[in-house]
């Protein structure tokens, strides 16, 4: 049976909670590479990339934004990660998502990938932390592109060259917790499945209209129904 159907998932508030490691890497990052103290909270970073969100934080202080500038935060921001995911307590698989991940792994005609504003390195860090990142073969990265509602079209090629299918987008899902993930699904046509397990609510996500609207990922059969699984 050849895969007809193409899952694509954000990671943080979608798949996991890292308990807050991302943002600690990110602001102590800034402090080690440029001398500064940064209050990270004063930008509004859910569901942007990795490069999108150094640009800003430069741009913010007042800091050069430069190619130069954004690699070597991002650089210094990934040598942090690991201690920091190592650190959080609370961190953890967000209900339900293993037995879903479980269950499209296993099914003949679904294909399931990543759709995600961290870089790649950043995502296998933090998807390995939390034993999920072998799900996932391709996928779609903030080394592609810092512009959150470029990345869908990367991780359709990247599906194609994998499969070898031309995935309809009817038959393309993609699953995130805030409004920039409807939106870059909607931006290639594909159905957009939002779930409330981030910092948005429920109503935040539906003013935007998403194809579904989940409050967490519990209920595996009725996610399984909604992408035809």
């Amino acid at each position: 049976m050849s895969k007809h159907t193409l899952v694509l998932w954000d990671i943080d508030g979608t798949l996991i909670s890292s308990d807050g490691a991302g943002f600690r890497a990110m602001q102590r990052a800034f402090g080690q590479q440029f001398g500064m103290k940064a209050d990270l909270s004063k930008i509004d970073w859910a569901g942007r990339t990795d490069t999108w969100i150094t640009s800003e934080v430069l741009r913010y202080y007042e800091m050069p934004v430069t190619p130069e500038n954004i690699q070597a935060y991002l650089d210094t921001y990934l040598s942090l990660l690991p201690i920091e995911l190592a650190r959080g307590t609370k961190g953890g698989v967000l209900p339900g998502v293993l037995k879903i991940l479980d269950t499209l792994h296993s099914h003949d005609g679904v294909a399931q990938g990543l759709l995600t504003g961290n870089q790649k390195r950043g995502a296998e860090y933090k998807l390995t932390h939390y034993q999920v990142w072998d799900y996932f073969k391709f996928g779609a990265f903030a080394d592609d592109s810092p512009t959150r509602n470029d990345l869908g079209p990367h991780a359709q090629r990247r599906a194609k060259e994998l499969h070898g299918v031309d995935f309809d987008p009817s038959q393309t899902f993609i699953i995130g917790d805030t409004p920039h993930d409807i939106e870059c699904g909607k931006v290639i046509g594909a159905k957009t499945i939002a779930v409330a397990t981030g910092n948005h609510t429920r109503d935040e996500l539906d003013s935007h209209e998403p194809t579904m609207l989940f409050s967490d990922l519990s209920d595996t059969a009725a996610f399984l129904r909604s992408v035809g699984a």
